[in-house]
């Protein structure tokens, strides 16, 4: 499971010209599910995005998790993140689930942070969005716990 985070000051994601979802200070987390991927990979991932330190303290340093600074998260579909890059120009997406086994684990993600005490706005699985941020720093970090 991959997860693409970005430390936004807001960002918000369209379906057909209709917002469906948004955040003010907070993350960005784009999420990519694999085929290999289940409940295991799925807890230790989220584990690592809720506590990952990517705000800054009182001295610049990045020291605060999205909890400690009360931020919001904007959860993303995303299912490119899989994809196999390493030969030719085109991409291969043998590597990310079908969306039968990704549906429910972006989901179940989803209600993780919740349950974790985390505002979560959601875009809509599968479909065409248009993702709009402003990336504060820019700060953008690539995770994947498998």
């Amino acid at each position: 499971m991959i997860a693409l985070i970005q430390r936004v000051r807001r960002a918000s994601v369209t379906v057909a010209d209709q917002e469906v979802g948004s955040i003010g200070a907070g993350m960005l987390v784009l999420l990519g599910v694999e085929a290999t991927d289940g409940p295991v990979q799925l807890r230790k991932l989220a584990d690592k995005v809720l506590k990952y330190r990517l705000f800054s303290d009182e001295q610049g340093k990045m020291n605060l998790n999205l909890g400690q600074v009360n931020g919001q998260m904007l959860v993303v579909s995303q299912f490119t993140l899989a994809a196999d890059t390493q030969s030719g120009l085109r991409p291969s997406f043998t590597p990310a689930a079908l969306p039968q086994l990704a549906e429910p684990l972006y989901q179940q993600f989803v209600e993780y942070c919740q349950s974790q005490g985390v505002v979560v706005a959601t875009g809509c699985f599968g479909a065409d969005m248009q993702v709009s941020l402003v990336n504060d720093g820019p700060v953008t970090f690539w995770l994947q716990c498998q």
